[in-house]
């Protein structure tokens, strides 16, 4: 082998030398462009996730206050309701009482009535006893405490001596629940727009 010969393997040998260091050193970058880009991609990955597991509890949160909001607007509007309506919900009647060959009333209960969804503190009941003719022989008043939504409550009233029969109105009614004050001696002023407003009860 003479020299030019030499030369030229030795330069190609060079050459291939150079161009497998590169080679090495591309392939090493590339493979960390590639590991770093994996990373960048997890990150990224993660990092959705997390924004929409936060966007989702923020809806959660604000579907759940409106929910909040919208039960508490039902419930005012229900109590509402009800004070408007009481007389649908709320009434007096009495038992199968006994009366007297001569009159007398005997084994009477008083009977109070609470269809709406809220239970009643306290109702206080008118009772007259009246004669054969309607004349009124005598009337008492009672109290029936603590009557449960969709419930009732009795009190039993004395005995007569006199009277055929017996009349029950109401005469007041109370309930903290739904914030209802109403009594037969009450004035209402004309255009209040919730005249059985307790707001003594609030």
């Amino acid at each position: 082998m003479n020299g030019k010969q030499i030369l030229i393997y030795t330069i190609s040998a060079l050459l291939v030398g150079i161009f497998g260091i590169n080679s090495c050193r591309e392939n090493r970058r590339a493979k960390t462009l590639y590991r770093e880009n994996e990373r960048l991609l997890r990150e990224n990955r993660d990092l959705r996730a997390n924004l929409d597991m936060t966007s989702g509890t923020a809806r959660q949160i604000a579907d759940r206050k409106d929910m909040i909001q919208h039960q508490a607007d039902q419930f005012v509007d229900q109590r509402t309701y009800y004070r408007h309506n009481w007389k649908q919900f709320i009434s007096v009647s009495t038992d199968d009482y006994r009366t007297g060959f001569l009159g007398g009333i005997k084994d009477l209960d008083i009977i109070v009535q609470n269809q709406s969804e809220y239970p009643v503190d306290n109702v206080v009941v008118t009772v007259q006893y009246l004669r054969n003719k309607g004349q009124v022989f005598k009337t008492e008043e009672y109290t029936v405490r603590n009557i449960a939504a969709k419930g009732k409550g009795t009190v039993k009233a004395s005995n007569s001596r006199k009277g055929t029969k017996v009349e029950v109105k109401l005469k007041s009614i109370t309930s903290q629940a739904m914030n209802l004050c109403w009594s037969k001696d009450k004035k209402v002023t004309p255009g209040d727009p919730d005249p059985f407003l307790c707001t003594n009860l609030q």
